[in-house]
Formats: C-alpha cells, structure tokens, sequence
C-alpha cells in the first residue's frame, strides 16, 4: 500500500470521526430499485422522508469511495437477488469519482488485480471477488442520472 493511499485513509477515519455523517443508507419496502445519491446527503434525507419513494425503493443510499463503497453495493445487491436496477443521481463524489466507477464497473467489469475498467478515481480497486463482480454485473442494470436532483424525476426512471 503506498504513502498516499495510507495518508487518505488515516485522513479518512479522521473526518468520519470529526464530521460524522449521520445516515449513510435507508431501507424501504420494495424489492427490486435502488437509488444512490452519490454525495448528496440532502437528497438522501428528501428521499428517505417520502412515503411515496420508500414504498417503491429496496434502499437509498449514498456512494462516496470508488472501492469500499461499491463493495458494499456489490455485498448488498448479491444478498438481496431481486434487486435488478440501481439508479445512480446526485452530485459526483469530487476526486473519487464514485459515480463514474460504478458506470465504468457497469460497462467494462474488473481486471485481475480488481480495478475498475476504465475507473478515473484515484484508487478504484475493489476487493470483491471477481465472480461476486460478474454476478453483480448480470443482476442489476445501474441507470445513470448523475447530477439529477429532482425526485419526481427520478422516479419516471
């Protein structure tokens, strides 16, 4: 693991201490649609708050990392096998990418050392198994809208 990679992590653990982020994802009552609102916290809590959406929704949840993050996402949809879409809205993650990663992981998979085909972030490297990742591929269709805010729209998706 390089300097630069160990210094963002400690940098990492150090704003979720100072800065705690209160609510990372929300569970809803449908089976088959997620929505991932990337770094938009303010949308998350909107969404989380209407009835409408959480009846509809399996999850909503945010993405910050272009590792870590989509593990999860990768771990969750495996474990719930009637997700079948994910639609990717709100503001990109700046630096990370996190957004463009999972379309990028959407298109082109992993290559042997796990990084993200085509992954712009500065370390898109997942520790997911390859198999879980193809798998992941096959279940679920992941619906760009990157920098839509609006949740009516979002819902017409």
């Amino acid at each position: 693991m390089g300097i630069r990679k160990k210094l963002d992590d400690v940098a990492g653990k150090v704003c979720e201490a100072v800065l705690p982020i209160k609510h990372e994802y929300h569970l809803g009552m449908g089976k088959e649609l997620a929505i991932c609102t990337l770094s938009s916290m303010d949308l998350l809590e909107k969404l989380s708050k209407s009835d409408p959406v959480m009846n509809k929704i399996a999850i909503a949840g945010r993405l910050l990392s272009e590792n870590r993050g989509i593990d999860a996402m990768i771990k969750f949809a495996l474990d719930h096998p009637e997700l079948r879409r994910i639609i990717v809205c709100g503001k990109e993650v700046k630096g990370h990418r996190a957004g463009q990663a999972l379309l990028a992981l959407a298109r082109n998979g992993i290559d042997r050392n796990g990084r993200i085909v085509g992954a712009l972030g500065p370390y898109p490297i997942l520790e997911s198994p390859a198999g879980d990742v193809d798998a992941f591929r096959q279940q679920v269709e992941i619906l760009d809208m990157i920098g839509t805010t609006d949740i009516e729209k979002l819902l017409v998706a």
